[in-house]
């Protein structure tokens, strides 16, 4: 009878013990794991991430549509923007004095700031946020990183935008055929390859030319920003404008900016104090 509850009772501990340690492993386990683990990397900030340097003083180099930028076109002179029937006629009942006495920044809205002939400044505003500060116009854009907001912000000149950067992958091989080595690493340089994106919307209506050729408030602009080196330090935006109240068809330009050693030349002047018909400061 002795034995026989020794051996019932060494059955209960072993039966305890295997339980035990069912409910324990895992957890010792994942424990064990996770400080075998490094801690996580936090992604770098879109301002340490960026490939491309887009900082500093800028001015615009009119090269094509001169007739378009340097003066303000005659009134009905829409040449080269798709409007349909009702863009032709909000164009054509353009009124420039009614625009010097309401609202004379109307041409200077982000859908056609960076085509107006100037200067811009590009800063980061904080490691999210590129600040575009121009000249003509004395225009600020934030272009914020990150998904956009879903709260519905009131209409303004600049609208709201976001920001992405889009990077040029490595080659996979070296340097000739066959060769499967990684490429050397690229030395530190302002241009290592890359696009910046800009979706922008919540717009108030404005111009895409000084003559009232006109975008309205359902306008999204689409922005490419592109950096290269030839002659000196460029940069390139191409401008989509995509307008369903008055383009048939998205309106495209593509604008170049070549770099300045300083703001000695930077002088803002606002939209108020520039002249209808002058179209430069």
């Amino acid at each position: 009878m002795k034995a026989l509850f020794i051996s019932t009772h060494r059955v209960c501990a072993v039966w305890l013990l295997s339980f035990l340690l069912t409910i324990a492993l895992p957890t010792l386990r994942a424990t064990a794991f996770a400080q075998g683990q490094p801690a996580p990397v936090q992604p770098a900030s879109p301002r340490a991430s960026a490939p491309i340097d887009l900082t500093g003083y800028w001015v615009a180099i009119v090269t094509e549509d001169w007739r378009f930028r340097m003066v303000t076109p005659p009134k009905g002179d829409t040449a080269g923007v798709p409007l349909n029937a009702e863009g032709l006629r909000v164009a054509n009942a353009w009124d420039p004095a009614a625009d010097t006495a309401g609202d004379p920044c109307r041409p200077y809205g982000a859908a056609a700031i960076m085509r107006v002939p100037g200067r811009v400044h590009i800063t980061w505003n904080d490691e999210a946020t590129l600040r575009i500060d121009t000249d003509a116009g004395t225009q600020t854009r934030l272009l914020g990183f990150g998904e956009p907001g879903t709260t519905r912000e009131a209409p303004t000149r600049q609208g709201y935008s976001v920001a992405s950067w889009s990077v040029i992958a490595p080659p996979l091989r070296g340097n000739f055929p066959g060769d499967n080595r990684p490429p050397p690493p690229r030395p530190p340089s302002p241009n290592a390859g890359g696009t910046l994106k800009v979706v922008t919307r919540g717009l108030l209506p404005g111009y895409l030319r000084r003559n009232g050729v006109p975008y309205s408030d359902k306008a999204v602009v689409t922005e490419y920003f592109s950096r290269h080196s030839a002659y000196g330090e460029w940069f390139t935006v191409t401008t989509i404008v995509d307008d369903p109240t008055f383009l048939f068809q998205p309106f495209v330009t593509s604008t170049h900016f070549r770099k300045e050693p300083d703001g000695s030349r930077w002088h803002p002047t606002r939209c108020e104090a520039i002249a209808p018909f002058s179209g430069t400061k």
